[in-house]
């Protein structure tokens, strides 16, 4: 019964890679040495992780800026994707200018996130999150590439994870070995639980909605070829998972919109939730369109923190088909 739901990706697999080329732009900038894809050192990097984690976020936050803003000016593929991607939705440079910074400070805070102390966040008005969980038939949290979506998994996690269980992700490894060590290491966090982006793990999301549980999911991230479909994306074709459709569909499961928002000056996050605006689509096709929308309308909330210079609109990458997967029934 799984079969037509494929594998797919996890927030943290695109996220990963995409901060490997942040990174990447933002070491040459520094004058580092570029990491070679087989390098096996991933102990340095983990020392590092950890030393940064210790750094209060509201200085972690600034160095971000900085970064933001060098990888601006240093690399003409990002500078042209994020303007690019801005005026498609409609904004000029100036509207949105804020998220350069804003992109910076997204890699800035992640050693804090993953390594370091819990950073004081809140949600804002959770009552419909409240009345999700007391229909008994799981949740699926839904944010896009805006703010610290990062936090909003872990703020849920730390509110809810202990009455209704742990909030489950789907793992993909980043590409770079030495990233995918370090991703192995600090993936988990309290109250999340991180499964594999095969079969073996979309069956893993199932079975914690139908336990009542709750999975989280990007659903504006590139799929593999063969997982998605077509829909617009601020009036242009992107390729866009149905995993997030389908999971709704197959098990009755609330759909929860969330967005975490930074504070100024490192003061914390908040996360704003709602519910899905109409009643999720029978058929896939429209309901992919209509979570599009769904995340369009999140990213309107707040601009000026949207990852504009994620490669929304590229071609999805051709992924090997695993027997795990072609045999699932």
């Amino acid at each position: 019964m799984f079969r037509h739901l494929g594998r797919c990706p996890h927030p943290e697999g695109d996220l990963a890679n995409a901060l490997a080329d942040f990174f990447n732009v933002a070491l040459q900038v520094a004058h580092l040495t570029r990491r070679p894809a087989h390098s096996n050192s991933s102990s340095p990097l983990l020392f590092l992780l950890r030393l940064l984690s210790v750094l209060p976020l509201p200085l972690l936050h600034a160095l971000g800026a900085v970064l933001g803003w060098l990888v601006f000016v240093a690399s003409p593929t990002y500078r042209r994707r994020f303007i690019a991607h801005t005026a498609q939705a409609g904004y000029r440079f100036a509207q949105v200018r804020a998220a350069v910074a804003h992109a910076g400070r997204m890699v800035a805070e992640l050693p804090r996130l993953w390594l370091g102390q819990p950073v004081a966040a809140h949600f804002h008005d959770p009552a419909c999150v409240e009345r999700a969980w007391a229909r008994g038939k799981g949740i699926v949290f839904l944010t896009p590439h805006l703010g610290c979506f990062e936090m909003s998994v872990q703020a849920a996690a730390r509110c809810w994870a202990a009455e209704h269980g742990d909030i489950t992700i789907l793992y993909r490894p980043a590409r770079q070995r030495w990233l995918a060590q370090v991703l192995r290491t600090v993936r988990n966090r309290p109250g999340i639980q991180a499964v594999p982006t095969d079969m073996g793990g979309v069956r893993q999301m199932i079975k914690a909605l139908r336990q009542g549980r709750a999975v989280g999911l990007l659903p504006d991230q590139v799929p593999p070829e063969g997982q998605g479909l077509w829909v617009p994306f601020f009036g242009r074709p992107a390729y866009t998972m149905t995993l997030a459709a389908r999971l709704v569909q197959q098990t009755g499961a609330a759909v929860i919109l969330a967005r975490c928002e930074r504070l100024p000056w490192g003061r914390g996050y908040v996360v704003y939730v709602e519910d899905l605006p109409m009643p999720l689509s029978d058929a896939l096709e429209p309901a992919v369109l209509q979570l599009n929308q769904a995340m369009e309308g999140l990213i309107r909330q707040c601009p000026q923190q949207s990852l504009w210079g994620y490669a929304r609109y590229k071609q999805p990458r051709q992924e090997p088909t695993r027997a795990s997967a072609g045999s699932a029934a």
